[in-house]
């Protein structure tokens, strides 16, 4: 190989990392812009900065993830649905969308689909620890019912009334301290 051969080829290498280190940068700073406009609540801002990513990448993974979390703070949870069991489908070793999934069914009062999905995302990362603490409020939550279904048809069980109790008190959202 000639002087000029290595050099050029030395130089296309660097320039192909350099492309690839501002590229990654470049995704970098979109992730980051999306999830800065949700977090200061520009939602729609957040939204075109997405569609328009996705306009260049449709299949990127984790932009469509924020597309999720972008369609959930608008108040679209069908399509954050949608959307959270595509990424499942094409991408099934991703252990997020399924918590995501599950968040998302549990806010629709649908325990069982959430139960599922949080079972598989502790499948595919057994080291999830939001996904087994998730997984644990949908096991008390389906215990509550299944006690409160107890009590319905037998209103004189102490058993089951304490439990109802105890659960409501666990399931409630902490209260908040100033």
């Amino acid at each position: 190989m000639s002087y000029f051969t290595s050099r050029f080829s030395t130089g296309l290498r660097v320039l192909a990392t350099t492309a690839l280190v501002a590229c990654a940068a470049a995704h970098a700073d979109d992730y980051g812009d999306v999830s800065q406009l949700l977090r200061t609540g520009k939602v729609a801002e957040a939204q075109a900065k997405v569609d328009l990513y996705l306009t260049v990448k449709p299949r990127d993974p984790q932009m469509r993830f924020l597309k999720s979390a972008v369609q959930t703070a608008a108040g679209q949870p069908t399509e954050a649905i949608a959307t959270l069991s595509a990424l499942t489908q094409e991408y099934p070793e991703l252990p997020e969308p399924y918590n995501n999934l599950a968040v998302l069914y549990a806010s629709q009062n649908d325990y069982d689909k959430a139960r599922t999905a949080l079972e598989m995302a502790v499948r595919i990362n057994p080291s999830y620890a939001t996904a087994y603490e998730n997984l644990g409020d949908i096991y008390a939550k389906l215990a509550s019912q299944s006690y409160s279904k107890s009590l319905q048809l037998n209103a004189s069980n102490p058993q089951a009334s304490q439990k109802v109790t105890l659960l409501k008190s666990v399931l409630a959202p902490a209260a908040k301290t100033k």
